[in-house]
């Protein structure tokens, strides 16, 4: 049995996601621009972005208002209640604005600093991913399961690249030395859909540096209860430094070649 707490939060993740889906499928302005940019000019911000959170925020604040919030787009408060929402209102900025279909809506509910619930809503997929602790990971209602195990030569890897260009381009590199390694390599250009994509069997492992917390928590707890082990470097949680998620089987040569090749600095 799951906690009756983790169910609601659940429960209000999923509506909250449906709604900012919707929102940013049906209401992309034919010339939606950039508002914004972050960490380069090439990590945007479109008014969008800063539109769902708004919806999702309102939303969860309306129904639990004395929760804490985390978002991509400047939300941020400490709440009084245990509970923290990790807010990614679209997963794939760079995606959505050229109308390319792989984006998301990611949202996760910590409770004192656990994650306890994650949805993952990709509105163009028609998909929507979701868990709670210990309650297993579901496609809509089709529990899933990550892959059997492969060797590191036979499995689909994917991955992706920051925005800085010194990062990029070491990043490139230490691609380019995997992928003789591997089947192949993907860049879907979301980390959070990669990281339901290994929940659902469709890639081997998935690995990134450089990802925040609002990119990686709803994904991460989704592909762990589906049976993937996820990481960064070892005995470390993923973070920024380094995220890996694969089956059980691939994890340990993985993050053995990533550390190898120095996947976690420039």
């Amino acid at each position: 049995m799951t906690d009756p707490l983790h169910r609601e939060l659940l429960g209000l993740a999923l509506e909250a996601a449906r709604r900012a889906g919707e929102l940013l499928r049906d209401g992309r302005p034919a010339d939606l621009g950039v508002a914004a940019t972050k960490s380069s000019p090439i990590d945007v911000v479109t008014e969008m972005d800063i539109a769902a959170e708004k919806l999702i925020t309102g939303y969860l604040a309306e129904h639990r208002p004395h929760d804490g919030f985390l978002g991509e787009e400047g939300a941020s408060s400490e709440g009084t209640s245990g509970v923290r929402w990790v807010i990614d209102p679209l997963d794939g900025t760079v995606n959505y604005l050229y109308g390319l279909p792989t984006w998301a809506v990611s949202i996760a509910a910590e409770q004192d600093g656990e994650r306890v619930a994650g949805v993952v809503a990709a509105p163009m997929r028609g998909e929507t991913y979701h868990a709670v602790l210990g309650g297993g990971a579901f496609l809509g209602e089709r529990p899933l399961r990550c892959r059997p195990p492969a060797p590191l030569s036979q499995s689909l890897v994917a991955t992706g690249f920051g925005y800085v260009q010194s990062v990029r381009a070491h990043q490139a590199d230490v691609a380019q030395r995997l992928i003789p390694r591997f089947r192949d390599i993907r860049r879907g250009g979301s980390a959070a859909i990669d990281l339901c994509d290994v929940a659902a069997g469709r890639l081997d492992a998935y690995y990134e540096r450089g990802l925040n917390p609002w990119d990686l928590a709803a994904g991460d707890l989704i592909a762990r209860e589906a049976g993937a082990l996820t990481g960064g470097r070892p005995g470390t949680p993923a973070s920024g430094e380094l995220t890996i998620a694969a089956s059980p089987e691939l994890f340990g040569p993985l993050q053995s070649l990533l550390e190898q090749y120095g996947a976690w600095h420039d």
